[in-house]
This record gives C-alpha cells, structure tokens and sequence, in this order.
C-alpha cells in the first residue's frame, strides 16, 4: 500500500483533490491531502517557502509514513522536491504534476513567465499576496464551467514570501524517482529545467491531454496516473 501525500498549486488548499484522493483510497491506498500555511482553512498562518517544505514533512513524519509518493501540483513542486529529499528512505517516489520544480538558490518567481520584479510588484500592491485567479485565466484549460467556478470561488491569496524565498537543495533533484505529469493544454513541452531532469534514467515523463489542473478537469485519469507511478 502506497501512502500519497498531495500537495496543489497557488492558491488552493487540500480541498483540491477531494476526486482524486477517493479514487486512491477506493485502490487500497493512503491519501493525505495538504493544506500548505497561509492558505484555505490555515489562512492567517505566516509563511515562507520553507515552512511549507517543513509542512509537508511534518505530514509525512507525524503520521510515521512509509512507502510515500509525494505528488506537488504547479506551485507546489518546488516545496515538494525539497520535502522529497529530507523524507530520506520514506520516500517511494515523487510525482510533478505540470509543476515548477525546485532549482537551488532559485525561487518560483525566477522563472516567473512575465519576471520575478513583475511578480514581486503584484505582490506588494497586495500586502504581500499573490492574489487568486480570474474564471477568464481558466479558459482554455480543458475545464467546465462549474469547474472553474469551484476553483476560482474557492482559491485563497497566496502568501508572497512564498513564491520569493530560494529553494534549498541537498543532492541533484535527478537522482530522485520521479514522474513528471505534463498536461498539454497548458503547453506542449516541460519547461527546459524539466526537460534536462527528464534525461535521468530515475525519471519518467507521463502526459495528459487536458489543462493544467487535472485533479478538477481528469481525476479519474490522473488517479490512474499516480496509482501507475507507486506500482
């Protein structure tokens, strides 16, 4: 039995993969979705990026957890791949889901897509919060409208300190097991990082023919996904 600890992008909370979690433990399997400082229900809690590396371990080793397949969703990839090496051998895989993953030294907003002072000057205007998504940021990303009503209404500001502090990495994130989940409508290629890692022979790459937040738009499939990648 696999215990999957699943972790979504900005702005969401556990809540995210209510779908996806029934559909792991229907399969026997254990599934403890997270829900980072900061956001959803822990909203008010002060975070930077590493209280949410330390959030993720803290689910793992509370709750004395072994055979863990780790899986960070957008965001939420960089803390996850740092979280990934400190579970040392609890660890059985970790799975990126159209993600960021974490460089050294680098934060989320160094590869922001419109830059990091773009980013940085969004957050200050909003007292230190990356403010959620709009239904028309949704378009186009394989979604209903009742699903993007969910993820919109639902989404909480995201805690800037979050997105600006550096990563810290111990060991070459190649060296992990690993699955990269790439959701084409979101783009048809990993980002040139990923593309470099996915030359290690510990890492896969999987793809979906949907948008980039599977766990609303293809759960059962992406449950698939993840239950194929703990085999």
């Amino acid at each position: 039995m696999a215990e999957f600890v699943l972790v979504a992008g900005a702005w969401l909370g556990s809540w995210a993969w209510d779908e996806v979690a029934a559909q792991l433990r229907a399969a026997g399997h254990g599934a403890h979705p997270v829900t980072l400082s900061g956001l959803a229900d822990r909203q008010g809690v002060p975070a930077g990026q590493q209280t949410h590396v330390q959030d993720i371990v803290d689910e793992v080793e509370h709750n004395d957890l072994r055979d863990v397949v780790l899986v960070g969703h957008s965001y939420s990839g960089i803390p996850v791949g740092q979280a990934a090496e400190r579970i040392g051998d609890r660890l059985a895989r970790v799975v990126f889901v159209d993600s960021e993953v974490p460089t050294g030294g680098e934060s989320f907003a160094s590869g922001f897509w419109q830059g990091p002072a773009a980013l940085a000057a969004s957050i200050a205007e909003h007292g230190g919060f990356w403010m959620p998504l709009t239904a028309a940021d949704c378009d186009g990303q394989g979604l209903t409208g009742q699903q993007i009503a969910r993820l919109v209404g639902s989404s909480t500001p995201h805690p800037g300190a979050t997105l600006t502090e550096p990563a810290v990495l111990t060991r070459p994130l190649g060296e992990l097991p690993a699955t990269y989940v790439k959701c084409l409508l979101d783009g048809p290629e990993p980002n040139p990082t990923v593309a470099g890692l996915l030359t290690s022979e510990r890492w896969q790459l999987v793809k979906m023919d949907t948008g980039h937040w599977p766990m609303f738009s293809q759960p059962q499939e992406l449950a698939r996904i993840l239950l194929a990648a703990a085999a």
